[in-house]
């Protein structure tokens, strides 16, 4: 389906930028939508991978593939930008992972307000990381609200929110579609009452808010000081991006998936034991059994066979 000016239905921006977004943008755009898409704001093309060729956002690529006008404004914050896209005249705007604040003038620029998509069952997660902060804490359920936007960073009423629980074994990859496609059929449930008017935000309890912030590489790093069982969370929580990492011999060791060992630990924090085929690493709880790895510059391997090519590996320590 391309996008048009279909005068039945309401106009609609959306906003977004990451794959998240794309089951949003993509049920707004099926046949029965109780909207009509005139226009996609996204984040510019940033370059991508080893070679670092600029690349459109999966948003963009769709909003393409469907006829859907593009915009990629470096600043949402100049009035230039705000007149333009409040010239489209939309009725409302549907925001999914933009990953930029909208101001104020923007918000206003909607006489329904801005719908936001939120990977979380908010107050709890509020920020840019909520899939992840979820399964790092433990948590063992997450879920989507449908909030309509205020100028703070995820304070506004709720609509509805719906509750998935989290897996053993689930890692932000996994999770993350299955959240994004129970977030697009909220929103296509909840979308038409609001329109009408039949369904109103509820306010959020702030006393009960957390917060969670955008990762970076850093924020993979692996303390071995810590438990095994948190680190098998951070593990889950960091996969695929920015991906759960230490060092050996000064090299960066990416740890794909891990398990905890029965037992006390043997060694100090990041001591590595190789015992009938298995690798395990001593944490400040506990020890850590390592299942598939990935050394820098290589393919990810099960964590036994790149220990056989490993002959100094056993008793060395990671992350000094």
């Amino acid at each position: 389906m391309t996008g048009s000016t279909n005068q039945s239905r309401p106009k609609a921006v959306f906003f977004g930028t990451p794959d998240f977004a794309v089951s949003t943008l993509e049920a707004l755009l099926s046949p029965g939508s109780p909207v009509d898409v005139v226009l996609a704001v996204t984040q510019p093309d940033r370059p991508v991978g080893r070679s670092q060729i600029k690349s459109p956002s999966p948003v963009k690529a769709t909003a393409i593939a469907h006829g859907v006008p593009v915009r990629q404004p470096l600043a949402l914050r100049r009035p230039s930008t705000v007149a333009s896209i409040a010239s489209e005249g939309a009725s409302i705007g549907i925001v999914v992972a933009y990953g930029r604040i909208l101001p104020a003038d923007l918000l206003d620029a909607f006489p329904l307000g801005c719908l936001n998509v939120h990977g979380s069952v908010l107050p709890r997660w509020r920020g840019a990381w909520p899939i992840g902060a979820a399964i790092r804490a433990g948590d063992a359920q997450t879920g989507v609200s449908i909030m309509r936007l205020d100028a703070g960073m995820d304070t506004g009423p709720v609509l509805a929110t719906q509750v998935r629980e989290i897996g053993d074994a689930d890692t932000t990859a996994s999770l993350t579609p299955r959240l994004a496609a129970d977030g697009a059929s909220l929103l296509l449930e909840v979308l038409p009452r609001y329109l009408r008017g039949d369904l109103l935000p509820v306010a959020q309890d702030d006393s009960l808010a957390t917060w969670c912030h955008l990762v970076t590489k850093a924020d993979g790093a692996i303390d071995w000081q810590l438990p095994a069982a948190q680190l098998v969370r951070h593990v889950r929580a960091m996969h695929d991006w920015p991906g759960a990492w230490t060092t050996l011999a000064g090299r960066r060791l990416v740890v794909h998936e891990a398990r905890e060992v029965p037992g006390d630990a043997s060694g100090v924090p990041g001591f590595v034991r190789i015992s009938e085929g298995q690798v395990t690493v001593a944490t400040g709880k506990g020890s850590l059994g390592l299942v598939v790895v990935q050394a820098e510059g290589r393919a990810p391997v099960d964590a036994s066979a790149f220990a056989r090519g490993q002959r100094a590996l056993d008793g060395t320590i990671l992350g000094e």
